[in-house]
């Protein structure tokens, strides 16, 4: 596992494919959701295929994946289907809980 990620409050890893359309379609749609509905969780987007190390650090094996971290520890993942308004739903109370005091 990266490291890098573990000493953030919040990350989400987006996993991709440049030749997967459901992933190049997603993209921009799941930078919308967490810029307007979560702006502190950090966001990472990574291609699969040029990070394969990464991609199985996390037992990643299907595009896309989202991975969703708070205090460096997996809190949600969402891989294939992927409903934003379910991820927005499941999201916002542990996201409440971390940021408000």
């Amino acid at each position: 596992m990266d490291k890098s990620f573990a000493d953030k409050p919040a990350v989400m890893l987006y996993f991709y494919n440049n030749t997967c359309q459901p992933c190049v379609a997603l993209r921009p749609k799941v930078k919308d959701m967490i810029e307007k509905n979560f702006p502190l969780i950090e966001p990472h987007f990574i291609e699969a295929i040029s990070n394969p190390e990464l991609a199985a650090s996390y037992g990643v094996f299907a595009s896309p994946t989202l991975i969703f971290l708070f205090d460096g520890r997996e809190h949600r993942r969402y891989s294939k289907f992927i409903s934003l308004s379910a991820i927005v739903e499941e999201l916002e109370r542990p996201y409440e809980l971390m940021f408000t005091e």
